[in-house]
């Protein structure tokens, strides 16, 4: 497994964007907003320093988590707490949304605002908050049928182009969105909800892997006390610590949610790709490439094998195994390689 700020945890790169992050990374609206009352700042800065402690270096929030009365405390707490790691570690954020005393529905109004002027506004107030000199992930946090996505996208390449952005994103995007936004600025992520439960974006995904746009999804589980304590897996949330039955059966619909989707996305592949990666290792002809594509559903299924399941199963002589398997090995080391 390979390694991310020295810990057991492994790295993947978002899209084709060479943005690479740890692969879990933690969700942190729950902490101070939309779930009661915001956490203890102390124990949520003591858990922010615990998850980079264990290799996590891919944080989410927003300027419009926290409360009325302190409306960006999320992202307060993140440039406080984690000010000691700023070079470990990526921070993803989100603009476009803010409260409102007398407009929206909830509990809390809020209303979208993605006028390029309120964006710049937006950006040098998440910076100041933050602590950082340029945000790693900056998403759009809701579409508006008022702002046309090229209108936006415009917006982020000039934010990219003066470095107060290095990536940006679109948070619950529709295909239409995706596509017009990307011509203009190249899309890195795409945050909508996803899970076993929650499976209504999934026409996307193709769409998605045409375009070489990633998917960290927030498809959320709530602990004993109602509050949002995620980890999101680019696939779907898990809480972080609770010694119950209940997070013994959460983590096991996690393991088969990432499961589904990890085949799905290996199920789009298609045998042309194969054969194209196959070409480039040497030792393997015609002959060899078919057993392999026979053998094995996708390039994941090869890559993730040993030397004796790649030998066994696609009956191939062990020297052509291991020379096929340290293809694999050596080109995920470079790909997680900083």
């Amino acid at each position: 497994m390979k390694t991310i700020n020295g810990q057991n945890m492994t790295c993947r790169e978002l899209g084709k964007s060479g943005l690479k992050v740890s692969a879990i990374g933690l969700g942190c609206m729950g902490m101070s907003h939309a779930y009661g009352a915001p956490a203890d700042k102390k124990e949520m800065a003591e858990l922010l320093s615990r998850a980079v402690d264990m290799g996590y270096t891919f944080f989410d929030t927003a300027e419009v988590y926290g409360t009325p009365g302190h409306p960006h405390d999320n992202e307060e707490l993140l440039g406080k707490a984690l000010a000691p790691y700023r070079d470990r570690i990526v921070i993803a954020t989100k603009f476009g949304i803010r409260f409102s005393g007398t407009a929206g529905p909830g509990p809390y109004p809020l209303i979208t605002d993605f006028r390029p002027g309120t964006i710049r506004q937006s950006v040098e107030s998440s910076l100041k908050r933050l602590g950082v000199e340029r945000i790693g992930l900056y998403y759009q946090h809701r579409m508006d049928d008022s702002v046309p996505p090229e209108e936006v996208a415009g917006v982020m390449q000039e934010l990219i182009r003066e470095g107060k952005i290095a990536h940006w994103g679109i948070s619950e995007a529709t295909e239409e969105a995706i596509r017009r936004a990307h011509v203009t600025c190249p899309v890195t992520a795409i945050q909508n909800r996803y899970s076993m439960m929650a499976r209504y974006h999934e026409s996307l995904l193709p769409v998605l892997e045409e375009l070489g746009i990633d998917i960290p999804v927030c498809g959320m589980v709530k602990d004993d006390n109602h509050r949002t304590r995620g980890l999101y897996f680019h696939n779907v949330e898990l809480p972080i610590d609770r010694n119950s039955e209940a997070f013994k059966l959460i983590t096991r619909v996690q393991d088969e949610a990432h499961r589904f989707a990890i085949e799905y996305h290996r199920s789009l592949r298609s045998k042309d790709q194969v054969k194209s990666v196959l070409d480039e290792i040497p030792g393997v002809g015609p002959a060899r490439r078919k057993a392999l594509m026979k053998s094995f559903p996708s390039i994941y299924e090869i890559r993730d094998a040993t030397a004796e399941q790649i030998a066994m199963q696609a009956d191939l002589p062990m020297s052509v195994a291991e020379e096929i398997y340290e293809f694999f090995h050596n080109h995920q080391e470079e790909d997680c390689r900083e």
